[in-house]
This record gives structure tokens, C-alpha cells and sequence, in this order.
């Protein structure tokens, strides 16, 4: 009987250390449930851009350096040997000023010889004609042969022809004796130098590189996408690196036709106009420039530019989240927008499609966001 007893006591006991662990169970997931639902609660911020009207995405800036509009390398067209240079890199010239010399001496000789050629030329001239005119007399007193006629008029014409050749020889050593100085035909500045006194030169290679007038240009690659929109006297914005605060004007001058042998762009050439009010502005060539274009409404329609980071891609393509405005002021829903891409440039990828006016696109944490979170907008 006391046997019986002592088990339903027992019994009693692990009936109610059951029910306590139970309870206990029950709070704990209870509690549970209620941090994870604050968990849930707890939204995450996130970063965003809106996406503007394509109009205003018109623009185009490509980098490149500046040189003068008219750049010459001058080169002697005789050789010889380099005996005085007078200038320097950075001097100004004036029309006519010497840049360099070649020894002349053997081209004064040469100019000698020819005079003195011309000398005999002119004197057997001279005796052939009086030949001529002697038979020519003889031959009318029928005291000379037709024969002996015709011999003195074709010397006299072969000494005449041998004339005229020394004279052209001789004009010819004039000129290069006048080729041995080397001169400017324009005011222009010494842009570099290539060779040095007592060096020996041929004719044709660059003895120095000058630039003149005022006029300045700036040489640009433009990407093939883009170099059927540029033409000729199209107007851009200039800005140089050593002038930051200041925007020049400039107008298109060249476009190429063939592309590069490296990567499919096309030089361009642009003409600074010049600043009338600010004439003195120290612009000279090699300056870092950047170049700015506005196309025309059809060129970049539809075409939005987003930073790449906000760009990801997976087995579906490239896409880019979305915050659309929720009920709750501050807080949104995340669309995942799948979008084409286009050309990638300094500022950002393209858009061509899959984003409208006005989306927000996610650009920061979009590798922890999903489609349909709700999220929140600072």
C-alpha cells in the first residue's frame, strides 16, 4: 500500500515538472517569435540615386592635350654641318629671324665654280657667234659652203643653250647657299630643338619644331558610337586643367575618317576661339584639357547613366534594384529592374533600357537587399 502510494506521488511530481517545462517551452518560443518580429521590424536603410530626364544627360567629356593651331618642324634642304644656333626652347621669333646655320663653305665654292662656268659659257657664245656671223657673210659672197653655214648656226645655237644652262646652274648654287640659313617665315615661338651646334644634318630632318600664331587646338579621341553625331563647326565647352574656374569655347576643325590601329576611336581636332576680353591668359601647348560636347536630343534619347556599383549580374542578365515608394512615409519596396546595358564611361554605365524618369535605383548594398524587402529611405 505505501509502495502504491509513493509512486503516484512520484507520478504527481513528473506530472508537474512536465507542464512547468512546457510552459517554459512555450515562453521561449513566445520570445522568440516576438525578436525575431523586431528583428523583421528593424528595416534597412539604404542608399539611392533617382534617375534624371535624358535630356539632361546630353553631354559628352573626353580628355586630351592642347597644341598650336599651326605647327611647323623646320628642316634645312641641303646637309651639312650645323656651325651657329642662335636660340633657344621659348624664344619668340619675329618673320625672318635665324634659327640655325650651316657651314657654307663648300656651297660659296660651289657657287664660284658656276660663275666661272658661266664665264666660259658666255664667252664661247660669243665666239660661236661671231663664227656664225662671218660664214653667214662668206656664204652670201659665195665664198662659204651651205655645209659650213649650218655647221657655224649649230654651234652658235649649241654655245647659246650651254649659256643658259651655267645661268641656271649658278641660280641654283645661288640657292643653296641660301638654303645653309635657317630661317622663319612667320612670328612663331621655338617650340623644341632637335639638334646641336658642330652636328652634321641632312636634308629634310627636323632641326626644330616651332608653333605659331595664336590659335590653339585640342586632340581628342571620340569612340566610334559617338563620331557620327560630331561635324564640322560644331560648338563645344573647353576647360583646362591649370584654368579650372574658367570655360573656353572652341569649334570642331577636324574629324577623322579612320580609326586608330588600338581601339576604335577617331581623332578629333577642336579650335579654341579666342578670349578677347582675357587675351593675355598663359595657354600654350601640352596643357590637360578636357573637351565637352552637347548632342542633339535623338542622340542619347531614352539613355540614362547609373554608377556601375549598382549594376549586378546573374544567369538572368544584368539588373538593378529599385525602391518604389511604399505606404509608410520613409520607407520603400525593393523592385528588382532588369535593364540593357550600354557604353561604360567615367561617370558611370549606360542605361538604354528597363528605367524611367524618376526611378530610384539602389546604388550601396545591393548585394544584401532582395526583391520585395521593404527598406528604408534616408
Amino acid at each position: 500500500m505505501k509502495i502504491i502510494m509513493g509512486l503516484s506521488m512520484s507520478q504527481r511530481l513528473f506530472r508537474r515538472l512536465s507542464v512547468a517545462g512546457l510552459l517554459a517551452t512555450v515562453m521561449m518560443l513566445s520570445g522568440c517569435e516576438k525578436q525575431t518580429e523586431a528583428v523583421e521590424e528593424q528595416l534597412r536603410p539604404v542608399r539611392y540615386i533617382t534617375v534624371e530626364n535624358p535630356l539632361a544627360l546630353r553631354t559628352r567629356t573626353f580628355t586630351g592635350s592642347s597644341k598650336s593651331a599651326q605647327q611647323s618642324r623646320l628642316s634645312f634642304k641641303v646637309a651639312g654641318t650645323v656651325v651657329k644656333m642662335p636660340v633657344q626652347v621659348g624664344d619668340k621669333l619675329k618673320a625672318g629671324d635665324l634659327v640655325a646655320r650651316l657651314d657654307s663653305s663648300q656651297y660659296e665654292l660651289q657657287l664660284q665654280q658656276s660663275q666661272a662656268a658661266l664665264m666660259q659659257s658666255q664667252a664661247n657664245a660669243r665666239n660661236a657667234e661671231s663664227n656664225y656671223e662671218r660664214v653667214k657673210g662668206l656664204y652670201e659672197n659665195n665664198n662659204a659652203s651651205r655645209n659650213d653655214l649650218d655647221s657655224a648656226r649649230a654651234s652658235a645655237e649649241s654655245a647659246r643653250a650651254q649659256t643658259r644652262s651655267s645661268q641656271k646652274s649658278l641660280e641654283l648654287a645661288r640657292l643653296n647657299l641660301s638654303y645653309t640659313q635657317l630661317r622663319v617665315d612667320v612670328d612663331c615661338s621655338i617650340a623644341s630643338l632637335a639638334v646641336e651646334i658642330n652636328e652634321n644634318v641632312s636634308a629634310g630632318s627636323q632641326v626644330a619644331q616651332v608653333n605659331c600664331g595664336q590659335e590653339l587646338e585640342v586632340i581628342i579621341e571620340v569612340p566610334e558610337s559617338l563620331i557620327a553625331d560630331i561635324r564640322q563647326n560644331m560648338t563645344v565647352d573647353i576647360r583646362f586643367d591649370a584654368m579650372a574656374n574658367k570655360t573656353f569655347k572652341g569649334r570642331v576643325s577636324e574629324v577623322g575618317v579612320s580609326s586608330s590601329e588600338t581601339a576604335s576611336t577617331f581623332p578629333v581636332s577642336v579650335r579654341l576661339d579666342r578670349d578677347l576680353d582675357n587675351p593675355e591668359l598663359a595657354l600654350r601647348s601640352g596643357l590637360a584639357a578636357e573637351v565637352t560636347f552637347s548632342f542633339a536630343v535623338d542622340t542619347v534619347l531614352d539613355r540614362y547613366l547609373v554608377p556601375l556599383a549598382s549594376v549586378v549580374n546573374d544567369v538572368e542578365g544584368a539588373f538593378v534594384f529599385v525602391a518604389d515608394p511604399a505606404e509608410q512615409q520613409g520607407e520603400a519596396v525593393v523592385r528588382r529592374n532588369t535593364v540593357q546595358l550600354g557604353e561604360l564611361m567615367d561617370e558611370g554605365i549606360e542605361i538604354l533600357s528597363g528605367l524611367e524618369t524618376g526611378d530610384r535605383v539602389i546604388t550601396a548594398g545591393v548585394s544584401v537587399v532582395r526583391d520585395g524587402q521593404r527598406v528604408l529611405l534616408p
